[in-house]
C-alpha cells in the first residue's frame, strides 16, 4: 500500500501540515524527505527499514550505504536537511547570547555531535556574564575515543579571553555514559583552568537520548 492510499488522517505530509512536525514519528519525517519509495515499498515503508537498519535517523544520514540505497540525490537532499537543523542551532546559540536555556545548549550539541561515526572533543567558550564567545572543535579521534591535551584548552581558552567553559564530547557507541578516562580527564582539565581562573560550568556526553550532564550528575 503507498502513502496516497492512507486516509488523509495517516499521510505524514497531512498530518504534519495539520498537527505540526512534533507529532510525527521518525519514520514519517523521513518519509516527507524521501518522497518516494521503491518498488513494493512506500517512502513511509522504506523510512521504516532504513530506521530499522541503522538504528536512528543519524545512522540513516551517516551510513555509507545510503546512497547504493536511496541514490545520491536524494543522500544529498538527506544530509542537507540535517545542514539546515544545525545552522538554525548555531544560529540560536549566535556569538554574544547568553546561555540561558540549556535545552539550546544540549540541542546544538546533540545536532553538532550525535551524527558523527568517530570521537570528537568541542567546547563552548563564553564570557564573565556566560555569552558565547565561540564554539570549537579542539580535538578530533577514532571510533572510540579522542586525545584531549589540557595545555591546548588552557592556551585556546586564553587566547579568546573566555572567563568559562562548556565542554562537550560524542560517543559513536551511542552511550552516554561517561568513562572514568572521562571522569578524569574533566577533572585535568578543570584543574588546569583554575589555575588561569576559567571555570568548568559543564561537560556533556553525546550519545543517543539525552546528552549527560557532569554537573547534573554531580561529577563536577
Amino acid at each position: 500500500m503507498g502513502i496516497k492510499d492512507l486516509p488523509a488522517a495517516e499521510r505524514p505530509r497531512e498530518r504534519l501540515l495539520q498537527l505540526g512536525s512534533q507529532a510525527l514519528s521518525d519514520a514519517e519525517l523521513l518519509a516527507i524527505v524521501l518522497r518516494t519509495g521503491r518498488r513494493g515499498l512506500s517512502a513511509l515503508d522504506l523510512a521504516r527499514q532504513l530506521l530499522e537498519t541503522h538504528g536512528n535517523l543519524a545512522g540513516v544520514v551517516t551510513a555509507s550505504s545510503t546512497p547504493a540505497v536511496l541514490g545520491t540525490a536524494t543522500t544529498a537532499q538527506l544530509k542537507a536537511v540535517l545542514e539546515i537543523g544545525r545552522r538554525l542551532l548555531r544560529q540560536n546559540l549566535k556569538r554574544g547570547s547568553l546561555l540561558q536555556s540549556p535545552a539550546d545548549v544540549r540541542a546544538f550539541l546533540v545536532a553538532t555531535l550525535r551524527a558523527l561515526p568517530h570521537e570528537v572533543f568541542g567546547c563552548l567558550f563564553l564570557d564573565n556574564r556566560h555569552a558565547l564567545i565561540s564554539y570549537e572543535e579542539l580535538f578530533r579521534g577514532t571510533i572510540d575515543g579522542a586525545s584531549v591535551y589540557p595545555r591546548e584548552v588552557v592556551k585556546r581558552a586564553l587566547t579568546l579571553n573566555a572567563a568559562a567553559v562548556i565542554f562537550a564530547h560524542n560517543h559513536p557507541s551511542g552511550v552516554c555514559e561517561p568513562s572514568t578516562a572521562d571522569q578524569r580527564l574533566t577533572q585535568r582539565l578543570k584543574e588546569a583552568l583554575e589555575t588561569v581562573d576559567i571555570r568548568v560550568l559543564d561537560h556533556f556526553v553525546v550519545g543517543d537520548g539525552e546528552p549527560m550532564s557532569f554537573a547534573e550528575r554531580g561529577l563536577l
